[in-house]
C-alpha cells in the first residue's frame, strides 16, 4: 500500500464513520475509509475515497491501513442499542483487539495524530440511579465501575491512549460520545438506539393507522441525544485541540425516554397507545453529558435541539420503514 493520505477513519462504514467521511470529503480532504462490513452493508459508500474491506482487529490488517496516513479517527467497534449491548458483552469487549492494533500501527507509521471515540458508558452506573440525574463530568469515570462488557472496554482503552501519550508520544485525543443519532444510522434489526427505534415504532404506526407503540421499561428513564452534524464537527475539533484528556461530546438536552416519543408523534402528527414492556433492556435510570469542560477547552458544545435532529431523522428513517414494505 502506502499510498499517503490526509486522514484514515477506521469504521468508515459505519453510521458515525460514514458521516465523518462525508464531511472530510466536503473539505476535500483525501480520505482512506475502513470497515470489516462488505460494503453492501455500508451505511455510506462514497466516491472519490479510498474505501477498504479488511478487518482491523488483526494486526496486519491494523498495519497496512494505517501507513501512510497523516491522521486516525478509531471508529471501529462492535456496538448497537442498549439491547444488543446488554446481551453481547464478550463481542463488545473483543473490539479491544481493534483498539489495541490501531494504536501499535499508528505508533509505529507516526500518525501525527490519533481520535478515539469513547463512550458515557465508561461512567459508574451508581451515578445513574435517578431520572433526575445530575450531568456526568469526566471526572465521575473514577473509580472505575463501567458498563458491564462495552463500557470497561472503552475506558480500558482510554487508558491505552493515555499510556501510548506518555510512552511513545503518539498525540492521542479522547471523546466520550453521548447518544449519538441522526439518518443514515441502524433503524431496525436489534443494534438501533432509542431515538432511531422510537422514529421506526412511530413511523409503523402511521403508515399502518395502527396507532400503538412498544416502549422499553416504563419510559421515564432519561437520556441526552446529540445530533450526528454536531458529533462529527465535534469530534474534529477535538482532535485538533491541545487537551489530551477524555471529554464529553454530548448534548446537554435531557429528555425521558417518554418525552421522546412525545417529540416523535409531534413530527409524525398522531397519538399513539402506550404498552410498556418492563422486562425489556433499558440500562442507566439517567444519564446526561455535563459539558463545563468542553466548553471552558473549546468554547463550543452540541447545540442542535432534539426537535431539529429528529424531525430530520424521523423523515429518513419513514422513507425506509415505507420502503421496506414494498
Amino acid at each position: 500500500m502506502g499510498r499517503e493520505v490526509e486522514v484514515l477513519v477506521a469504521g468508515g462504514g459505519g453510521f458515525i464513520g460514514g458521516h465523518l467521511v462525508a464531511d472530510l470529503v466536503r473539505q476535500g480532504k483525501t480520505v482512506r475509509s475502513v470497515d470489516v462490513k462488505p460494503f453492501d452493508e455500508w451505511y455510506q459508500v462514497h466516491e472519490g475515497v479510498e474505501n477498504v474491506q479488511a478487518d482491523l482487529s488483526h494486526l496486519d490488517a491494523a498495519l497496512a491501513q494505517t501507513e501512510g496516513a497523516r491522521e486516525v479517527y478509531m471508529l471501529a467497534a462492535d456496538m448497537g442499542g442498549m439491547g444488543f449491548i446488554e446481551n453481547n458483552k464478550a463481542l463488545c469487549m473483543l473490539s479491544v483487539l481493534t483498539s489495541t492494533h490501531m494504536l501499535q500501527a499508528a505508533q509505529q507509521h507516526g500518525v501525527e495524530r490519533y481520535f478515539y471515540s469513547s463512550s458515557a458508558c465508561v461512567y459508574a452506573a451508581d451515578k445513574q440511579t435517578d431520572t433526575d440525574i445530575t450531568a456526568l463530568k469526566e471526572s465521575d469515570a473514577y473509580p472505575a465501575m463501567p458498563e458491564d462488557g462495552y463500557g470497561w472496554e472503552k475506558l480500558f482503552t482510554e487508558r491505552m491512549c493515555r499510556h501510548f501519550a506518555e510512552d511513545f508520544g503518539l498525540t492521542t485525543r479522547v471523546a466520550r460520545y453521548h447518544n449519538v443519532y441522526g439518518p443514515e444510522g441502524t433503524w431496525t434489526g436489534g443494534r438501533e438506539k432509542a431515538p432511531a427505534a422510537v422514529c421506526r415504532k412511530i413511523a409503523e404506526a402511521e403508515i399502518s393507522g395502527r396507532h400503538e407503540i412498544e416502549i422499553w421499561g416504563d419510559g421515564e428513564q432519561t437520556r441526552s441525544f446529540m445530533y450526528i452534524d454536531d458529533c462529527v464537527q465535534g469530534s474534529q475539533m477535538i482532535l485538533a485541540g491541545d487537551s489530551g484528556e477524555p471529554v464529553n461530546l454530548g448534548s446537554s438536552e435531557l429528555v425521558s425516554i417518554n418525552q421522546l416519543v412525545d417529540i416523535v408523534e409531534g413530527i409524525a402528527g398522531i397519538r399513539c397507545e402506550r404498552n410498556y414492556k418492563l422486562d425489556a433492556p433499558q440500562g442507566v435510570r439517567g444519564r446526561n453529558s455535563d459539558n463545563t469542560q468542553i466548553q471552558a477547552t473549546y468554547g463550543w458544545e452540541p447545540s442542535i435541539s432534539l426537535a431539529d435532529g429528529l424531525a430530520s431523522t424521523y423523515a429518513w428513517v419513514y422513507d425506509q420503514v415505507k420502503r421496506s414494505q414494498g
